[in-house]
């Protein structure tokens, strides 16, 4: 039986061990996927001390940077972001890649999106580099980033070079400015975007929240109320959880149906959107 685990700290409310044990049973494999809390400091020993029992890893906030020089071979969307949040293990090797990048790619395209002129992201973290990659493939050279630390946005001017979306960076206190873009999407933690939501007044435009838990958030039921167009994390998490899936199982295509209705199991009711 292979071994995968989700690390990261926090770890308490992840969904993906629903999602990969839902895939797995789909696929008839008896693997295991458990949750680790696991800190920057331990990830070093935790990758030396995998062995061949073990299949993969998924990766999440604070591991998707800090991961990645201390894997043996790292895909282009690796390289251009800077952060991974798949790790494959294959004949000894730590191979990474990033699937939240085809994740939210998948969850733009899913909602009617296959073409981006302009877009401001919300936050400069990891996920907002995701989010350039997923900018530049559809058609978008440059967005208005909106830090909420404008001394903390070397590592994300650095990727966005590397991924050649050009971005403009904006104080927090710039934001209300910023909300009317056509696409807005917000790369922040659970809480992080709650303030915006009294200034969220765009109907036309469409807000893509990278939360899944609690859903909806305070700026996605602003959006909503405004007539804008809302997409959730879940999708992307489905979709990127997929891609994980498929890259250490080796099956293609993973069973996102009943991933998806795993998930929506676990969350239980929810009160709007995806």
């Amino acid at each position: 039986m292979k071994q995968l685990a989700l690390l990261g700290s926090p770890i308490g409310q992840a969904l993906s061990p629903v999602l990969h044990r839902a895939a797995y049973r789909s696929l008839g494999l008896d693997w295991s996927y458990r949750a680790i809390d696991c800190t920057p400091d331990r990830l070093a020993s935790f990758f030396a001390g995998l062995d061949d029992g073990w299949a993969g890893l998924s990766l999440t906030m604070p591991l998707k940077r800090v991961a990645v020089p201390l894997l043996d071979e790292v895909s282009q969307t690796v390289k251009a972001t800077g952060t991974a949040n798949t790790v494959t293990v294959h004949g000894g090797r730590l191979l990474g890649e990033n699937t939240d990048v085809d994740g939210m790619l998948q969850a733009l395209l899913d909602a009617g999106i296959t073409r981006v002129e302009s877009a401001c992201v919300l936050g400069a973290g990891a996920t907002a580099a995701t989010a350039l990659a997923a900018l530049h493939t559809l058609g978008c050279r440059e967005a208005t980033v909106i830090a909420r630390d404008m001394a903390r946005t070397r590592e994300l001017d650095g990727a966005a070079e590397r991924i050649g979306t050009g971005v403009r960076f904006r104080p927090w206190a710039e934001a209300s400015r910023h909300l009317k873009t056509s696409l807005v999407i917000s790369a922040l933690p659970p809480g992080a975007a709650d303030p915006l939501a009294a200034l969220w007044s765009a109907a036309g435009s469409t807000l893509l929240d990278v939360v899944y838990r609690p859903w909806p958030t305070p700026l996605a039921q602003a959006a909503i109320r405004a007539g804008s167009t809302v997409i959730g994390g879940l999708p992307m998490l489905i979709h990127q959880a997929a891609r994980q899936v498929e890259l250490q199982t080796g099956h293609t295509p993973a069973p996102l149906s009943a991933m998806r209705t795993a998930a929506e199991d676990a969350l239980g009711p929810r009160t709007s959107g995806p």
